[in-house]
C-alpha cells in the first residue's frame, strides 16, 4: 500500500471516494489500524481522557503528544499520522506555535491539526504550511474551547452560524489547510460547507455529507465506558473481553492451572542432577 499523503486526501474527495479515519494513541493499535486499511490516524488530545484519566483534553501537554505520536508513528507504515496540538501550544507565540509543529513532524506526524480559525490561528497555519508542515484546521465544537463554549454543545445550528464556519473554513483553506474537521454540527451545516469548499471535510458528529469520517478509536471497540457520544458508533465490546480475559486469569492462577506444562521452562536432566532435583 501507498502511504497516504495530503494529495491523497485532495485526490479522494475530488473523485468522491469517502476517506476514512480513526484515533490511534500506541504502536500496537496503529499498526492494527494500518493494516485494516484506514485513510489516516489521529494522535488526538483525547488521549487526555481515554489514555491518562484526566476530565478534558486540556491539560495534555505538547510532550505527552510527542511521546504518543512517535509511539503511533512506529506503528503506521501506510496511514498518514496526524498529531493534535495541544491546548495552549499554539496559542501565546507564533514562533513557539511553529516549533512545537514542527517537533511533532519530527517524532513522526505527517501532519498536525490545530482548533479554531482566529486571525492568529491562520497566521499560524499559514506559517506554519510556508514551513513545510501540513496542518488540518478543526471547526464547530472545538474540545480546547470547551471552558468558553460553556459545554458540550452542537455549533452551526443556524444559517448564520453554517456562514460564519464556512466563512472560517475558507480562511483556513485559504491558509493552507489541506483538509478540516467539522465536529458536533448539524448534517446540513456540514454539506454545506462541505460543498462550497475545495479541501476535503472530516467530519465527526456532522452527517452524511462530509468528506470522510473520523471517531474516537476506545469509542468504537467500547474501551472507554465513561461517556460515548450519540455519534460514535460501538463495533466491539473490548471493556467485557479485557474483564473477562482478567478474571479467567485470576481463577487460573488461584486454582494453579497456570502455568500449565507447556508454558514452562525446563533445566536439562543433567543440570537437575547437578542441584539433587530429580525425583
Amino acid at each position: 500500500m501507498k502511504k497516504v499523503t495530503v494529495k491523497t486526501f485532495q485526490k479522494m474527495k475530488e473523485e468522491g471516494n469517502k476517506i476514512t479515519a480513526l484515533t490511534a494513541y500506541d504502536c500496537s493499535t496503529a499498526r492494527y489500524e494500518d493494516e485494516a486499511g484506514i485513510d489516516f490516524i489521529l494522535v488526538g488530545d483525547s488521549l487526555g481522557m481515554v489514555i491518562l484519566g484526566y476530565d478534558s483534553t486540556c491539560t495534555v501537554t505538547i510532550d505527552d503528544m510527542k511521546v504518543f505520536t512517535g509511539a503511533v508513528a512506529r506503528g503506521a507504515k501506510s496511514a498518514m499520522v496526524v498529531a493534535d496540538m495541544p491546548f495552549m501550544s499554539y496559542h501565546c507565540d507564533l514562533k513557539e506555535a511553529v516549533h512545537n509543529a514542527g517537533d511533532l513532524i519530527r517524532t513522526g506526524a505527517g501532519a498536525v491539526k490545530l482548533e479554531g480559525a482566529t486571525d492568529y490561528i491562520i497566521s499560524v497555519v499559514k506559517r506554519c504550511t510556508e514551513s513545510g508542515i501540513p496542518v488540518m484546521g478543526h471547526l464547530g465544537f472545538t474540545p480546547q474551547f470547551l471552558n468558553t463554549l460553556g459545554g458540550y454543545k452542537v455549533q452551526g445550528k443556524s444559517s448564520d452560524d453554517t456562514l460564519k464556519i464556512l466563512k472560517q473554513a475558507k480562511q483556513l483553506e485559504e491558509a493552507g489547510a489541506f483538509a478540516v474537521v467539522l465536529e458536533m454540527v448539524p448534517e446540513e451545516c456540514a454539506k454545506y460547507i462541505t460543498e462550497h469548499l475545495n479541501i476535503p471535510t472530516i467530519g465527526i458528529g456532522a452527517g452524511r455529507y462530509c468528506s470522510g469520517q473520523i471517531l474516537v478509536s476506545d469509542d468504537i471497540f467500547g474501551k472507554y465506558g465513561d461517556f460515548t457520544p450519540k455519534f460514535a458508533r460501538k463495533y466491539a465490546n473490548m471493556s467485557e473481553v479485557i474483564k473477562d480475559s482478567v478474571s479467567k486469569y485470576i481463577d487460573d492462577v488461584k486454582t494453579g492451572s497456570f502455568p500449565a506444562e507447556t508454558e514452562l521452562f525446563k533445566l536439562p536432566e543433567e543440570e537437575l542432577k547437578q542441584l539433587n532435583l530429580l525425583d
